[in-house]
């Protein structure tokens, strides 16, 4: 059961820099528009940057249970 909690963290691990990058891609490219929704637009692309740097750092045991 180990290897399999294993396999999972390492998925876990490059799904969250994989949409970590594109969240923060996105965020680079809307930085400058202006108007409510866009705003809210970078609200939401900044919180998933920072949840998969969570992510990260609980698949790399840096958080939470080992």
């Amino acid at each position: 059961m180990e290897i399999i909690a294993g396999v999972e963290k390492v998925i876990a691990f490059v799904g969250a820099l994989l949409v970590g990058v594109l969240a923060l891609l996105a965020l680079k490219a809307d930085w400058k528009t202006t108007g409510l929704d866009n705003n809210f637009t970078k609200i939401l692309l900044g919180l998933m940057a920072f949840g998969c740097v969570l992510v990260v750092l609980a698949a790399t045991s840096v958080i939470g249970k080992g």
